[in-house]
């Protein structure tokens, strides 16, 4: 326990929200430690249960059990902090420095008192005349202190005894008379008081500072070994990505030489069996040709006249007229890459299925708040649809509500950590989807950029799709999608879109600096004449297989 025990420091039993040593701690399924009363609170007031040094998110409020093991360690800290601060102050009192007596001649006594009317220090023999005479016994005596003269007053050569507080210095009596006449007073002993309170507020206030700073420090380390993390498996997965990519290009090269090389073998093959098949023909024509020059100059009538029929006819050979060796590899190229792109797809797919699915990790459960909703947009009980009817109703014009546009936020808002939520945009021509921060513009016209604080994306016309920059981006999509994903990190400034049941990412806004609440952001759009009366239904998330 001595080694444990030379380990211990004050920075390991802070809680990260009192930021005081811990009381009653408690550890969260994430492995950190908090007061029970702190974290109880913190959950109690916020919308999530979520760790406030590693925002983990909790789908259920977890069960909290003292930890022993750190309460023991806390309650050892705290008896040898009390050693520790009992014995500084012995060593501070035995390191007061010790004030002779003025009057002492030779060896100098320890003074016991000063005299601030005499200026001078005493012992307790030379002090007795100011505890027995009447005269002296008016005199001010204190704890002994050095440099005496550095207690009168420069111009009256009186005892600084008042605090001038008009002018925040130290007075003799005839200054309040004389030259401060006018001014407030109080007897130094209430004024030190006073600042000696201060003072410990300040301590107090420096101390939360520092503590504030540890606790930075400690959540700067968690991030740093986060992003390692984070990176690792990126790189992980990187590697493995594109080592599968390349092994797909590498295998569809061969497959493309293979093709062309078997095509070439089979035209070689091909060419030698007709090449073959003509020096028969030859052959046998030269065989013919022989025989008809022969019965050519045969001088018997009879035999040339009997054989001539034969010999006439044509020999029965193959017509090569319309034969020809022409290997064609046009489009083999070609087929060989479209067949590597779909290879390609599907691998992506996979991907983005893996990226979907983690990002589905993070689903809430998002209402619509109808204190925000512009006055033409209609509800469902639930808070889980809205659309575009074609009358304003008459609603108060509170701070929370849109005015002019047509938009609804969600009630709940993040201010930290990662989350995600779906919404069926099916048989719509015209929406818009997002966060917005708590700040934004809810009475007059709204542009959807990231410098008003909107990052959103949005329909116009059923195809034509477009990301909130500025400028918009249009986007070029595969697909149309029936469900939008909307995945926000906060820390990391990323907000992305996705096409759920394609399991493809829409558009991503990165780089972005979040100071405030996200709210959630949803406009169906106008009516259009029922051309646009769909409604957007928020949807519960189903994981991706």
């Amino acid at each position: 326990m001595s080694v444990a025990s030379c380990l211990l420091s004050e920075d390991q039993f802070v809680c990260s929200i009192c930021l005081d040593v811990f009381t009653d701690p408690v550890s969260t399924p994430c492995g950190h430690n908090f007061c029970k009363n702190c974290i109880n609170e913190h959950w109690n007031n916020n919308d999530q249960y979520l760790c406030p040094l590693c925002k983990k998110v909790f789908n259920t409020r977890p069960e909290l059990h003292i930890n022993t093991f750190i309460s023991e360690m806390v309650s050892q800290f705290r008896q040898e902090a009390q050693q520790k601060a009992s014995s500084s102050s012995s060593e501070q009192q035995a390191a007061k420095p010790e004030v002779p007596c003025d009057v002492c001649t030779g060896t100098k006594l320890k003074a016991l008192k000063s005299c601030l009317v005499c200026l001078t220090s005493y012992c307790e023999t030379h002090l007795e005349p100011h505890l027995t005479a009447s005269r002296l016994k008016r005199h001010q005596l204190m704890d002994p202190v050095e440099n005496l003269e550095d207690r009168m007053c420069m111009k009256h050569d009186k005892p600084l005894e008042l605090f001038c507080k008009t002018d925040q210095t130290c007075v003799c009596m005839l200054c309040s008379v004389l030259d401060h006449k006018t001014h407030e007073f109080v007897p130094l002993k209430e004024e030190y008081e006073g600042k000696k309170v201060e003072l410990g507020k300040t301590e107090a206030e420096i101390q939360e500072m520092i503590q504030k700073r540890r606790l930075k420090i400690q959540e700067i380390k968690h991030s740093v070994d986060l992003s390692e993390e984070a990176a690792d498996r990126e790189k992980a997965e990187g590697v493995q990505v594109f080592t599968a990519l390349k092994e797909s290009v590498e295998r569809s090269l061969n497959e493309l030489i293979e093709t062309i090389e078997e095509k070439q073998r089979t035209t070689e093959k091909q060419t030698e069996d007709f090449i073959k098949e003509l020096e028969q023909d030859i052959s046998e024509l030269k065989k013919r040709s022989s025989e008809v020059e022969k019965l050519s100059h045969s001088e018997d009538h009879l035999h040339l006249l009997q054989n001539f029929p034969s010999l006439k006819a044509a020999p029965p050979t193959k017509d090569w007229t319309e034969v020809s060796v022409r290997p064609s590899y046009e489009g083999t190229v070609v087929k060989a890459v479209a067949q590597l792109e779909e290879t390609l797809s599907k691998q992506m797919k996979k991907q983005f299925e893996a990226e979907m699915k983690r990002v589905q990790q993070y689903a809430v459960d998002v209402t619509l708040d109808p204190d925000t909703a512009h006055p033409a947009l209609i509800l469902s009980d639930d808070g889980k649809q809205v659309y575009c009817g074609d009358v304003k109703k008459k609603l108060p014009d509170n701070p929370e509500r849109f005015f002019k546009c047509c938009c609804v936020l969600g009630k709940q808002s993040f201010f930290s950590g990662r989350f995600y939520f779906e919404v069926q945009v099916k048989q719509k021509n015209n929406w818009n989807l997002g966060v917005a921060r708590e700040s934004i513009n809810r009475k007059g016209q709204i542009t959807l950029i990231p410098q008003n604080g909107f990052w959103t994306i949005w329909l116009r016309n059923g195809n034509e799709y477009k990301a909130g920059n500025n400028p918009p981006v249009r986007l070029s999509l595969k697909s149309l999608p029936q469900k939008v994903g909307v995945f926000v990190d906060y820390e990391e400034g990323l907000v992305s879109f996705y096409d759920v049941d394609a399991a493809a990412l829409i558009y991503s806004f990165t780089g972005c600096s979040f100071t405030e609440k996200l709210y959630p952001y949803f406009s169906p759009d106008l009516n259009y004449g029922g051309k646009n009366s769909a409604p957007l239904i928020l949807c519960p998330v189903n994981q991706t297989e």
